[in-house]
């Protein structure tokens, strides 16, 4: 069975964040003061053979820890579902 992953990457909450300061500040100098705390990340999709959900949410868990977020400065989270396509 084949899945789809949407995975999203984000600095840690506790960690600077320059480049979501810097276009925090550029909001306000195009006119949009109201818009403040910008973080900015990395979105992955994936697509993965796998037996069952269980089996293919396992795999995407271990490649996020292994290779695709660094634990120490980020965080994730990641959707699952079947593919059709």
């Amino acid at each position: 069975m084949k899945f789809k992953a949407e995975i999203d990457v984000m600095p840690q909450e506790a960690l600077l964040d320059p480049q979501g300061k810097a276009v925090t500040k550029a909001m306000a100098t195009i006119g949009l003061n109201e818009i403040d705390g910008v973080r900015i990340g990395r979105h992955i999709r994936l697509f993965i053979e796998a037996e069952d959900e269980g089996s293919a949410t396992a795999k995407v868990d271990e490649a996020c820890k292994k290779m695709l977020a660094n634990a120490i400065m980020e965080s994730y989270t990641f959707t699952l579902e079947a593919y059709h396509g």
